[in-house]
């Protein structure tokens, strides 16, 4: 259907020629190493096949072992793919905290190999925002300037990817709900603290929404929780339904 459709695209665009199944499936299988001489576009190849097949620790450890490449492609990756292990049940919380400090500073050198890398300035807003959960709210407050100029930055080099305009709504929506403690803590932060609206989160949900149809279920939620706040019942309801009927694939999904 084009919800499953949708759903895979948002997970990774795969290839399915045979070298890349033949190769997948000898990492799978445990009998795969990744040897210095591969290529970077070989591992990316592997690496995402992988990340399609939701295999988060077998993906970790392939890339892991590319943590001092100069290749912003295989960086991000990593990045999102520790990120990725430190979400997991299983993690422990020392763990956790390791792998998302981690995961930051493979976003950040994403970033200086290559600024024009649309999906490092992504994941490093991504991360920093987690690091921000270890070091306090007024760590967390502090960097949400830095954390949304990066994810514009994103899309400025890629327009069309939905999930960098989700997250500004997710910004958006955050700082219109903020409690008032919250915001005068950002008072003391900033000679202008950063502030939004309902309406502003809105529009971006609507635009990720029209860059790409139902290309996840947590967007879907904050279409309904959004128009709850702006006391739009009738069209909270649609999206909230649409959020309910959406095909669980992920952990995620299933929370929504």
């Amino acid at each position: 259907t084009q919800v499953l459709r949708k759903s895979l695209q948002r997970r990774v665009v795969l290839s399915t020629g045979s070298f890349l199944v033949y190769e997948a499936h000898k990492l799978i299988s445990g009998f795969a190493e990744v040897h210095a001489s591969f290529k970077v576009e070989d591992v990316i190849e592997q690496a995402d096949y992988l990340y399609g097949s939701g295999e988060t620790e077998k993906l970790y450890r392939l890339l892991v072992q590319h943590k001092n490449s100069d290749d912003a492609e295989l960086l991000w990756r990593l990045a999102r793919s520790s990120r990725d292990l430190a979400q997991l049940g299983t993690t422990s919380a020392e763990e956790k905290r390791q792998l998302t400090y981690d995961s930051l500073e493979y976003a950040k050198k994403a970033l200086e190999k290559n600024e024009s890398n649309f999906a490092a300035h992504k994941w490093y807003g991504i991360c920093l925002s987690d690091v921000g959960d270890y070091e306090g709210i007024k760590t967390k407050i502090g960097n949400a300037i830095i954390i949304k100029e990066h994810f514009q930055r994103a899309i400025e080099l890629n327009p069309k990817d939905a999930t960098t305009i989700h997250l500004i709504g997710i910004w958006c929506y955050s700082f219109a709900e903020m409690p008032w403690y919250q915001r005068k803590i950002a008072a003391t932060l900033f000679a202008t603290p950063p502030t939004s609206t309902f309406q502003e989160a809105l529009r971006y949900f609507h635009m990720a929404e029209e860059a790409d149809p139902n290309f996840y279920s947590k967007n879907l939620l904050f279409l309904g929780k959004t128009y709850l706040k702006l006391n739009n019942k009738k069209m909270a309801l649609l999206w909230l339904s649409k959020a309910k009927d959406y095909p669980a694939q992920t952990e995620e999904d299933k929370q929504v």
